[in-house]
């Protein structure tokens, strides 16, 4: 399970004292373990699926993203690096983004089943392109493409 290799990884960097990963690793699983008291607190089980993992690596790949980008329009470089080494380590967790070409065929086979009247259908034919594509295509990729599929 994903969970197991990123706890044996964390082990790892520590004996390595990789100060990058370990600090990113620690976050991880600790967002993993709130989410697991989450869920407990719901009744639902505990134990997070390899799904709920993946989509905790691609929420924290997002912020690191962000972090990054607002860190260099605000001057501070020093910082930006930081976020985009962080992020280095996660996106190692996930698996390689779709290309164009196929996140076209996923929007294409999205608009066939979604019969979407136009730009108003947005939100149906995005929710069928990324259910489709299990979060392995980027987003602004596909809302560009549905919106470029939308409007002809």
């Amino acid at each position: 399970m994903l969970r197991e290799n990123i706890h044996r990884d964390l082990v790892q960097a520590m004996k390595q004292k990789d100060e990058v990963r370990v600090r990113t690793l620690r976050l991880l699983s600790s967002v993993m373990k709130n989410q697991e008291i989450e869920q407990k607190g719901r009744g639902e089980d505990p134990l997070l699926s390899d799904e709920e993992v993946f989509g905790i690596v691609r929420r924290e790949t997002k912020k690191r993203k962000e972090a990054a980008a607002l860190y260099l329009k605000g001057g501070r470089p020093e910082l930006a690096a930081k976020e985009e080494e962080e992020l280095k380590v996660l996106e190692s967790y996930l698996p390689p983004e779709l290309g164009e070409e196929a996140v076209e065929r996923a929007v294409v086979e999205a608009i066939a089943a979604v019969h979407p009247e136009g730009i108003k259908d947005f939100g149906k034919v995005m929710g069928a392109v990324m259910k489709a594509t299990k979060g392995n295509a980027d987003a602004a990729l596909v809302q560009r493409i549905v919106k470029e599929r939308l409007r002809q």
